[in-house]
């Protein structure tokens, strides 16, 4: 595999060197057998990832904002004609009005610039990310801890960690490991319409602010304390929680109870 040239430091781009590592991600990308019509690759790199997300995909663009990188992919790839190498900066692309996935080993700087571009794309289907192993245990819940912006996206969009990656299967080699970030827009949203959306969030987003010291007490500057009560006993929650410990799902029950 072609050597990463000093800029490719520059932009924080660690690139993956494992063949076997390469096929896992694609087959978590296109799984069952299934190849999605339209396939973004962020940072294609030196195309590592690129050949195997070729093979299963219909239409595949792989974006790489290093120009000196460019003409390699294009020559790797001139036989298969619907992998399109595109020259310049996946954040700068206005998302397709078609479905389509995502897929790509992320620089670790930019991780969080390319989910929040996947979460605003209407048509997003799904996204599998290879990204800084901590960014992913956090977004999924792994710590036993939640995010806001897990929370917040929760009703229409599902975040699962699917694996772990040695920094060492990377050249260069990162400081840290991989981890494999799976984000899957819901077929169906779990919750449907404006009114419920907008008070998702404001109910999400209070529960977030730290007013008042706890869950329990910022909640109750929206909504009496009988109400506050009878919604933590239905959704199974300890008064005293700790608001990074409530699960989606049991958000989902106190919005449930709190805006019936």
């Amino acid at each position: 595999m072609a050597r990463p040239t000093p800029r490719a430091r520059t932009l924080s781009q660690n690139f993956l060197a494992d063949r076997a590592t390469a096929e896992h991600v694609a087959r978590l990308a296109a799984p069952d057998g299934r190849r999605p019509p339209l396939l973004l690759e962020v940072g294609a790199g030196n195309g590592a990832l690129t050949e195997p997300l070729a093979r299963r995909s219909r239409e595949l663009h792989a974006y790489e904002i290093d120009p000196r990188l460019v003409p390699g992919l294009r020559a790797r790839f001139a036989r298969s004609p619907h992998v399109h190498v595109v020259a310049g900066d996946f954040l700068a692309a206005r998302p397709p009005r078609t479905p389509f996935s995502v897929a790509g080993n992320v620089p670790f700087s930019r991780t969080a610039d390319i989910v929040d571009w996947c979460l605003s794309a209407p048509g997003l289907t799904d996204a599998t990310l290879l990204t800084q192993l901590e960014y992913a245990r956090k977004r999924t819940g792994d710590y036993g801890r939640w995010s806001l912006l897990t929370v917040l996206t929760w009703p229409r969009h599902e975040w699962r960690l699917l694996g772990r990656v040695g920094r060492h299967r990377f050249r260069p080699a990162p400081r840290v490991d991989a981890g494999i970030l799976r984000i899957r827009r819901r077929p169906a949203p779990l919750l449907a319409g404006t009114g419920p959306r907008r008070t998702w969030s404001d109910l999400v987003e209070l529960g977030f602010s730290g007013v008042g010291g706890s869950l329990h007490a910022s909640l109750r500057r929206a909504h009496p304390r009988r109400r506050v009560d009878a919604a933590f006993r239905a959704a199974r929650l300890d008064p005293g929680v700790l608001v990074g410990e409530v699960a989606p799902d049991r958000w989902l029950r106190l919005h449930e109870e709190l805006t019936a």
